[in-house]
């Protein structure tokens, strides 16, 4: 288990799925040479910010740029942030992961405030999602 208490097997199956930033889509680093830009360096994610919620369908990797940015804004506000419109960054733009959550709580805007009987419905309306085949 790593330091963010993700499991050895969930870690690999997410390295192997987020290559590039789960949100602006660049290609991610694992490291930089000391002294240079660590905006590309791969960083884990909660896509909801709850540390608890450690599954497949919500840590994801992204660029540390976009984790910063993002930090623990709401996803559908941060879309909506100076900072995804200076890079394009859009509800269709994102990748697949970030769309289930996104199609899961479209009918429900009030999921991402995480109430305490939002997170199952979220949780299983994400995992129902998320399990089909990617478009």
């Amino acid at each position: 288990m790593n330091r963010w208490r993700i499991p050895p097997e969930l870690e690999l199956q997410i390295r192997d799925r987020d290559v590039k930033c789960v949100y602006c889509g660049v290609k991610l680093l694992e490291s930089v040479p000391r002294g240079t830009s660590r905006k590309n360096v791969a960083t884990w994610e909660h896509i909801v910010n709850d540390a608890s919620i450690i599954s497949f369908e919500n840590i994801a990797r992204c660029c540390n740029s976009c984790n910063a940015s993002k930090g623990s804004k709401d996803l559908r506000k941060w879309l909506d942030s100076d900072y995804c419109r200076r890079n394009r960054i859009t509800k269709d733009s994102v990748a697949f992961v970030v769309q289930c959550h996104l199609s899961a709580t479209m009918d429900q805007p009030d999921v991402w405030e995480l109430t305490e009987n939002a997170i199952p419905w979220q949780r299983n309306a994400i995992q129902r999602i998320c399990r089909t085949e990617q478009p």
